[in-house]
C-alpha cells in the first residue's frame, strides 16, 4: 500500500518546490553537537521522564521519551531509579546522568554532522550501550537524544521534519497525512472501568482533509461525552489516560454502540469507521482469555471463542483495524486469524516494534500490519528500518503515542514521513494528545503553502 501512495505523489512538483529541494550544503557546511543537556521533568501520568537538549550552531533542539503503561518483554528497556522515597521508585535520574554524562560527552567528541550522520548517531549510542534491549543506558535516555538530533539535522538541511526523516526514510517524494484513529472509549488498563478491551476508535475516513478529519473527531467526541453524561451521570464523563471516555460499561458492543449512537448524532453517518484493541496479553492467563477479568467474576473465552466473539463483531460494527487481539506469544491464533482476515490485522504487544519480533511475525504469518512505536525500538534510524522492513512485506504500518506521554509532536511528523496513512495519538482532549492533531494541521497548513504534493489518506480505506 505504502508503495501504491507514494507512486501517486512521487510526480514532479510543477507549482514550486517546498524547502526540501533547495540544495544540500550539509557538506560545506557541517552542524557539529557542542552540548548536550538533560533533565527530569514528568509526563502525562505525573511520573518522571527525560527530557534534553542538543545544542548545533543551528540552535539549541529538545525532545522527551513517552512511555507505556503496559511494556512488553521484547520492548526497549527504560532505566527507572527505584528509590521508593522518590516518586515512588519512578525517578529517572540515572537515566538523565546517561544522557547528559555519558552519551553527551561522546557525542560531543565524535563531532557527528547532524546533518547527514543520524544513523551513525544511533548506532554509537546502541554501540555505547552495548546491549540488545538498551538496557545498561536505557531507551529513555537514547531516544529522545536521538529525536533531538533528527530535529538538529532538519533544521541543518533547513527542511522541515517530516522532510528530513522521508530522506532517511527512502520514502517516495510526496505527502501523505494520516487519518487520526481518535481513542474515544477506553478500558483494560487505561481505565478504571470493568471493560476488558482497552481501546475503542474511531477513524473519519470519509473526510476530505486533515483538518476536517479532526474536526469531525471533535465533533463525535463531544457528542459522545454528551450521550454519555445523560446515560450515566456527570462522573462518567471522566477521561482515561489517553483521553478516551470510560463509562460503566463491560461489554464490546455497549461500546460500539455507543460510538455508533455518537456518530449518528453528530451528522457523520458514512464517513466513520471503527478500530479496537483489545491488548488482549492483558487478560490471557493459562491458554484462556479472560474478558471478566476487571469485574471479578471470570468470564474464560477459549482462542476460539473470542474469534468467534470478534467475528460477529466485525459483522455487526464498520471496523477497519483490530489490533492486538490475541496475545503476544499465543501464534497459533494469530496466524489461524488472519488467514481469512479482510481488514488490517495490526501487531502490538506481539512485535514491541522489534526487528526480530516481526521476522517472526512474517514467518508465522501472524498479522498484517504493526504499530510503531518508537520508544518500543530506542532509535529513531531503528524506527525507519522497522517500517521498511514492514512495507518490504507488504504490510501497514500503523503510527503509534503511548499511554504515557509528553507535549512532543514528533510522532506527527514521523508518520507523514513514511506515509503510513495513519496514527493514533487518543483522544480530540487533553494536551499531551492534542498536540499531536495540532502539529498534523500545522503541517497541511504548509504543505499548502508551499504547493507540496500531498494528500489525505483517507482514500486508504475505500
Amino acid at each position: 500500500m505504502r508503495r501504491l501512495i507514494g507512486s501517486s505523489l512521487s510526480k514532479n512538483r510543477e507549482n514550486g518546490k517546498p524547502n526540501n529541494s533547495r540544495p544540500d550544503m550539509s557538506s560545506k557546511f557541517p552542524s557539529t553537537i557542542t552540548n548536550v543537556r538533560a533533565a527530569q521533568r514528568l509526563d502525562s501520568r505525573g511520573k518522571p521522564t527525560v527530557q534534553v537538549w542538543v545544542t548545533t550552531n543551528k540552535g539549541t533542539f529538545t525532545a522527551s521519551a513517552p512511555s507505556g503503561a503496559s511494556r512488553g518483554p521484547y520492548e526497549a528497556h527504560e532505566i527507572l531509579d527505584a528509590d521508593p522515597n522518590m516518586y515512588g521508585g519512578n525517578g529517572v535520574e540515572k537515566a538523565v546522568y546517561h544522557a547528559q554524562h555519558v552519551i553527551g560527552p561522546g557525542l560531543v567528541d565524535k563531532c557527528f554532522d547532524v546533518s547527514r550522520d543520524l544513523a551513525k548517531i544511533d548506532d554509537f549510542m546502541i554501540k555505547l550501550d552495548g546491549t540488545k534491549d538498551k538496557g545498561n543506558l536505557g531507551t529513555n535516555a537514547i531516544l529522545p537524544l536521538s529525536m533531538a538530533c533528527a530535529r538538529a539535522a532538519a533544521a541543518a538541511r533547513d527542511v522541515p521534519l517530516y522532510e528530513f526523516l522521508r530522506q532517511e526514510a527512502h520514502a517516495p517524494e510526496g505527502y501523505v497525512l494520516p487519518v487520526p484513529f481518535f481513542n474515544l472509549l477506553n478500558g483494560g488498563v487505561h481505565s478504571g472501568n470493568q471493560m476488558a478491551f482497552q481501546e475503542f476508535m474511531i477513524a473519519p475516513v470519509g473526510a476530505e482533509s486533515m483538518a476536517q478529519a479532526i474536526q469531525i473527531g471533535s465533533e463525535v467526541y463531544q457528542e459522545l461525552k454528551s450521550m454519555i453524561k445523560k446515560k450515566y451521570g456527570a462522573a462518567a464523563t471522566a477521561v482515561g489516560e489517553e483521553g478516551g471516555f470510560s463509562p460503566p460499561i463491560s461489554d464490546p458492543e455497549e461500546a460500539l454502540d455507543l460510538l455508533t449512537e455518537a456518530v449518528k448524532s453528530s451528522g457523520h453517518q458514512g464517513k466513520i469507521k471503527f478500530g479496537i484493541d483489545p491488548a488482549s496479553s492483558q487478560f490471557f492467563e493459562c491458554g484462556c482469555y479472560d474478558i471478566g477479568y476487571k469485574r471479578g467474576n471470570e468470564e474464560k473465552l477459549s482462542s476460539t471463542q473470542l474469534t468467534d466473539l470478534y467475528n460477529k463483531l466485525l459483522q455487526k460494527y464498520p471496523i477497519i483495524l483490530l489490533e492486538d487481539p490475541f496475545a503476544e506469544d499465543d501464534w497459533a491464533s494469530w496466524r489461524n486469524f488472519n488467514r481469512d482476515c479482510k481488514i488490517e490485522l495490526v501487531g502490538d504487544d506481539l512485535l514491541a516494534t522489534n526487528i526480530s519480533r516481526l521476522a517472526m511475525a512474517r514467518e508465522h504469518a501472524a498479522c498484517n500490519s504493526i504499530l510503531l512505536k518508537v520508544n518500543q525500538i530506542g532509535t529513531v534510524s531503528e524506527a525507519l528500518s522497522v517500517a521498511q522492513s514492514a512495507y518490504s512485506f507488504g504490510w501497514k504500518v500503523f503510527v503509534s503515542h503511548r499511554s504515557g506521554e509528553t507535549n512532543d509532536d514528533f510522532i506527527s511528523d514521523l508518520a507523514v514521513a513514511i506515509g503510513c496513512g495513519h496514527l493514533k495519538a487518543g483522544s480530540p482532549c487533553r494536551g499531551e494528545r492534542v498536540a499531536k492533531y495540532n502539529r498534523l494541521m500545522d503541517i497541511e497548513d504548509q504543505l499548502k503553502c508551499t504547493h507540496a504534493n500531498f494528500k489525505y489518506a483517507g482514500n486508504m480505506w475505500e
